[in-house]
């Protein structure tokens, strides 16, 4: 199984459509939790988020679609990385 991995200056696709182009990985100052903090842009109004900065828990950023909310998307996790950006 191949290990998904978070990294600064990368592209990611939304299961919705928005691309996420992560600036880094940081830590909550008083949990310690780690946070993806990113740009999210080419939204095209298909999320509740609009283009700009946000911050998302890795664990969720990592994590699979809920499928039985949304059993027609076909993307296997919430981020998926662009492999080849242009």
């Amino acid at each position: 199984m191949e290990e998904r991995v978070v990294k600064p200056f990368t592209m990611w696709r939304h299961f919705k459509g928005a691309r996420a182009f992560v600036i880094t990985v940081a830590k909550h100052s008083e949990s310690g939790e780690e946070l993806v903090v990113y740009r999210c842009m080419d939204n095209k109004g298909n999320t509740k988020h609009k283009d700009g900065i946000y911050a998302r828990p890795l664990d969720m950023f990592l994590s699979e679609v809920d499928h039985e909310k949304y059993p027609e998307v076909t993307q296997k996790y919430r981020f998926e990385e662009e492999k080849d950006i242009d």
